[in-house]
């Protein structure tokens, strides 16, 4: 998929991050008047966001949980989308932990990006964009696979020497787009910006 037709969409499921039993810590009101809260990712487009449990619900940290519809056992709705600055420390630092659960998870998924790779300008290649892996190692990617596809993590790892935990590097990109530290995105989308309350003048 081009770099300009990456969209977002609606997540089934979500990793629990973060769990605030007295809601967001920036949240103003007295105590009583705060319900718990969850940081969470979206497992699919990786989509950060705070969930509101059900009344009497603790959720694990690392715990996947359905949002998808109606049928929810533990989640009681999605309050909103968060950006990585909003995050709490200890969501932070599960965040890297959960996106090489989910990567692992949808590994056919990241083992197609590792297939499908192209080049995005005379001097730099898409797989060139993933952590770690510089000018060396993508022609040794490249020169395998034009042997036969990839067909694992393992299969990639036994065949490109010097490519150790495809998870954790799938998982650092991702992390670095949420950050907001590179410049293409590649399985994530920015957050909308804000509504401003004023149009401005003409």
């Amino acid at each position: 998929m081009p770099l300009s037709e990456k969209v977002s969409g609606k997540e089934e499921y979500a990793w629990v991050l973060d769990y605030l039993p007295y809601g967001d810590p920036n949240d103003s009101r007295p105590v009583y008047q705060k319900k718990p809260s969850i940081h969470a990712i979206g497992e699919k487009y990786c989509v950060l966001m705070e969930l509101v449990p059900k009344e009497g619900v603790v959720p694990q940290i690392g715990e996947r949980v359905y949002i998808g519809g109606t049928q929810r056992d533990e989640i009681d709705h999605v309050k909103r989308r968060l950006e990585y600055d909003s995050l709490t420390n200890g969501a932070k630092t599960e965040l890297h932990y959960v996106l090489e659960q989910i990567t692992v998870q949808d590994e056919t998924d990241f083992i197609g990006f590792i297939n499908e790779a192209y080049p995005i300008s005379t001097r730099q290649h898409m797989l060139e964009l993933l952590p770690g892996i510089g000018k060396k190692l993508m022609w040794t990617i490249l020169d395998e696979r034009k042997k036969g596809k990839f067909t694992s993590f393992e299969d990639l790892t036994t065949r490109v020497k010097g490519l150790h935990k495809p998870e954790a590097v799938f998982a650092r990109q991702i992390e670095n787009e949420l950050i907001g530290t590179v410049k293409y995105r590649l399985f994530t989308t920015k957050p909308p910006e804000p509504r401003s309350r004023k149009r401005a003048r003409r």
